[in-house]
């Protein structure tokens, strides 16, 4: 899956570098529910544990051929939400060099187009901190609608206490 500027491909043991350089930020991962990494070998493992997982994929910025961020789903065992079978959960993060240029979007529009298309999932949930704001915009130009509803996700290893606006998409 591919536009003008990014690709989607599974995450390699050789992103490992990449990964730290840009998941180590401290003002990355929280925004997402997870701890800023501290070693290349934590990136390493998140690679072969988390980022293995089918539906996760690494969004490549084509001009460098590196890994920039992540985008994927989770289907409803693996989700922070208590969604049905046929729905799943949708996630991402950019490096903060590539915040504001709308690559989340392009990502995100991608992973929509297979969920629905090639998975057949026929509804899309999303949740975002309210302190993130520009994480609910990503999923507003992307057709998602504020359900108006909170909820806690004791999943996450950082703001599990902290509460996230859940957001839907209904395959049309």
């Amino acid at each position: 899956m591919e536009t003008e500027r990014i690709l989607l491909r599974p995450w390699q043991e050789s992103d490992a570098e990449t990964l730290f350089k840009y998941a180590s930020d401290p003002d990355v991962g929280p925004r997402a529910g997870w701890p800023p990494h501290q070693s290349v070998e934590e990136s390493l493992e998140i690679i072969r544990t988390v980022f293995s997982a089918e539906g996760m994929w690494a969004v490549i910025w084509k001009e460098t051929g590196q890994p920039i961020g992540c985008v994927g789903y989770l289907p409803a065992p693996a989700s922070n939400l208590k969604i049905a079978e046929d729905q799943a959960e949708i996630g991402y993060w950019i490096a903060r060099p590539y915040w504001g240029k709308g690559i989340c979007t392009e990502a995100l529009r991608m992973v929509i187009d297979y969920c629905f298309n090639e998975k057949g999932f026929i509804v899309l949930w999303g949740d975002y901190f309210p302190s993130n704001p520009a994480s609910g915009r990503v999923m507003e130009k992307c057709g998602f609608v504020d359900t108006g509803k909170e909820t806690l996700c004791p999943n996450l290893e950082v703001g599990s206490d902290r509460p996230v606006r859940v957001m839907k998409l209904e395959r049309l």
